[in-house]
């Protein structure tokens, strides 16, 4: 090629490279997009791991109603709807010529049929208590569906646009976890597993098309790769980014933007209540009074994160401070355990998943609670068998999650939920949230909340996640603020 070029008269050459031109300067239409977790199926209403959203949300499966990237509940797939005056009775009009991806339409009858499916027995829908109140699901007529509650729930709309309330076709359903099938502006292509997923842009899209034609979601988890792989260029956006402390030399690059905003995920080091000693409120108030948050934060995130001393995000306006109530005070821990019949301390597991704040957090929490007397057996664990020993088989007798979900301070009031905290007095607080109405009212009931755990010690609360991440500087509609766990690509484009 080189000698044919040399070769070629200059107003050839010139020929050459105007035809050229317009191709050599569009605009990028595919993206690459890296992510620490590859989830363990591509069904979101059959699974608890974030990971699953992170790809599906928006992108391949819609719900009802969704989060906006400021957290606000916006129409998804119902255009509008109508509440009742008791509270009890939502009647959504569906938007029309809504097509899942194989071509059939969607409709109400798909609607009931998914709504139905999150409360039925056997359903593994790792969320189905948001939507224990829904008492009938009824098909007015094909773009009407009227849904009546058992009892009032002002967490409804903004419960339905969780990913686990997205809607599916019950000839698809059962496929979902390997061969997804959706409504929303991607489709997908392909899964590489332990590599990659490939979308394609849904051509017959009901709403606005996505401007990208292709996205690929690329599997790294360890934080070396990832690093090379941004600085490569292999990789056009890995949010949250695994390695804060690369974060500075992102920023030095004018190939890069770096992006520091905040995300729904409560870092707890989970508590299984149920296991000696952690039975005990004074050896779990132990735990919390030996942990150095902004030891942790500062080590384990360089400086990413914001303290907090409850489940609940410090950007929601009903938020709490409690981080005095479980201060750093070794002594106290010592004097707790002493209390509580363990004054030489004991022995006890710390069960850690693959992100790189529980890694890197675990270590430093195992060895501010050596200080006071805990030793702990560290094992790191990959995605799967943590959900299948922590989540679901409750073997364990410490933890470190980010928990992502919003608002999802409720999960304390399900016993068997896998730190198995059982208290009457906080399961009614959540049961009259749910019932009310009043903003003023739903606002105390908060708060008395995120108070009667930080009480109970249940557990140790650490930060809140930063949603920090590197994206190519010309890459425009991504995500700053992560008010679910998504990496929403329907309006995100390169810039021409």
């Amino acid at each position: 090629m080189t000698s044919f070029v040399k070769a070629m008269t200059l107003a050839g050459a010139l020929a050459v490279s105007t035809a050229l031109a317009p191709a050599a300067f569009a605009a990028k239409t595919d993206i690459t997009v890296g992510l620490q977790l590859e989830p363990p199926n591509l069904d979101p209403t059959s699974g608890a791991a974030g990971a699953i959203d992170s790809v599906t949300y928006s992108n391949i499966f819609e719900g009802l109603t969704r989060f906006g990237p400021d957290g606000s509940i916006n129409p998804g797939l119902a255009e509008s709807w109508t509440i009742s005056d008791d509270g009890k009775v939502y009647t959504f009009k569906l938007r029309k010529g809504v097509k899942f991806h194989d071509g059939s339409d969607m409709d109400a009858n798909d609607v009931k049929f998914s709504l139905d499916r999150t409360n039925e027995e056997g359903s593994s829908n790792a969320q189905k208590a948001l939507f224990a109140d829904i008492e009938s699901v009824e098909v007015v007529d094909p773009h009407t569906v009227k849904v009546t509650l058992k009892k009032p729930n002002g967490n409804m709309l903004f419960n339905l646009a969780w990913g686990d309330a997205v809607i599916v076709s019950p000839e698809t359903a059962a496929n979902n976890a390997t061969n997804p099938v959706g409504t929303g502006a991607f489709v997908f292509k392909n899964w590489a597993k332990g590599d990659e997923v490939e979308l394609e842009r849904n051509k017959d899209y009901w709403g606005t098309p996505a401007k990208l034609d292709k996205v690929i979601f690329k599997f790294i988890s360890d934080p070396n790769a990832a690093f090379a792989a941004v600085m490569a260029g292999d990789v056009d956006s890995f949010m949250p980014f695994p390695a804060p402390e690369n974060l500075p030399q992102f920023d030095a690059d004018p190939r890069f933007r770096v992006i520091a905003g905040s995300t729904e995920g409560e870092t707890i080091l989970s508590t299984n209540n149920k296991m000696p000693p952690f039975d005990n409120p004074k050896v779990r108030e132990a735990v919390a009074h030996a942990i150095d948050r902004q030891a942790i934060i500062d080590g384990a995130m360089f400086g990413y994160g914001t303290p907090i001393g409850t489940h609940f995000a410090p950007h929601h306006p009903s938020y709490l401070d409690l981080t005095a109530q479980s201060n750093f005070d070794p002594e106290k821990a010592k004097a707790l355990l002493a209390e509580a019949g363990h004054p030489d301390g004991f022995k006890t597991t710390l069960k850690l998943p693959p992100p790189s704040y529980a890694r890197r957090g675990g270590e430093i929490i195992a060895s501010q609670l050596r200080d006071i007397g805990i030793e702990t057996e560290i094992s790191n664990l990959e995605w799967a068998q943590w959900l299948e020993q922590v989540f679901k088989g409750k073997d364990f007798g410490l933890t470190i999650v980010s928990h992502t979900e919003p608002l999802d301070i409720g999960i304390y009031a399900r016993p068997d939920y896998y730190f198995q905290y059982d208290n009457a007095d906080f399961q009614k607080m959540m049961a009259d949230l749910n019932n009310a109405t009043d903003p003023a009212e739903r606002d105390r009931l908060l708060k008395a909340a995120q108070q009667k755990i930080a009480d109970d010690y249940v557990n140790g609360y650490l930060f809140q996640l930063a949603n920090t991440g590197v994206v190519n500087k010309d890459l425009q509609g991504v995500w700053e603020n992560a008010p679910t766990q998504a990496a929403d690509m329907t309006g995100v484009s390169w810039a021409e």
